[in-house]
């Protein structure tokens, strides 16, 4: 009787091991096949779907905060671009800080909402107004005798004409680099949507 009791729990026992041995290879299992979203996940790919994007978290202290500045950082970078040619400052300068108006504005009230008001067309279009001023000062300079640029030509046409035809390529310029800046910023904080793209690739190629 005895030696029946000790076979019975021996097979108990083989089996609890058994059953044990089988969810540790599940568990080892279910670990490896999570492995390669893990490594999809560390690609740093700038491109992420709409739905796996992080949601939008409203802050009324920093919505307040950016209504109340936001005037003056814009105010700040066309002074900037504007006296460029007279003190410190210029177009790459105050291009910059009147981009930084866009993405604290990004930032309080959400990325897309305001890439939503500033489409590309939009950018483009500011991007390439930039560019027409700086080659319309640039070109002009021979038709006033000189050579691309030469400014000096400017003051035969009119008072402190060379003053102001450099502060108006300082504004080209910071025309083009706040609008540059703004498009990598929608970029990166939107992400692009690869299978939107190799849709639109794919029906193309039809």
């Amino acid at each position: 009787m005895s030696d029946r009791n000790d076979e019975q729990g021996s097979v108990a026992d083989a089996v609890t091991d058994a059953e044990a041995t089988s969810d540790t290879e599940g568990g080892n299992s279910a670990d490896s096949g999570a492995q390669p979203d893990a490594g999809l996940d560390a690609e740093g790919s700038i491109s992420r779907p709409a739905d796996e994007r992080p949601p939008y978290v409203e802050s009324t202290i920093i919505m307040t905060t950016v209504r109340v500045i936001a005037p003056f950082v814009l105010t700040l970078g066309l002074f900037v671009m504007f006296h460029g040619a007279s003190s410190a400052g210029g177009g790459f300068q105050g291009g910059v800080i009147a981009a930084t108006t866009v993405v604290m504005l990004g930032f309080a009230f959400g990325i897309e909402p305001i890439a939503s008001h500033l489409r590309n067309e939009q950018l483009a279009l500011l991007v390439l107004s930039g560019v027409g001023t700086f080659l319309l000062i640039g070109l002009g300079g021979y038709l006033v005798g000189g050579n691309f640029l030469q400014v000096s030509g400017y003051e035969t046409l009119f008072h402190h004409g060379s003053k102001y035809s450099i502060e108006l390529v300082e504004v080209g310029i910071g025309v083009v680099v706040s609008g540059v800046i703004t498009g990598l910023f929608f970029l990166l904080g939107t992400g692009v949507d690869v299978d939107d793209e190799d849709d639109a690739d794919s029906e193309g190629d039809g």
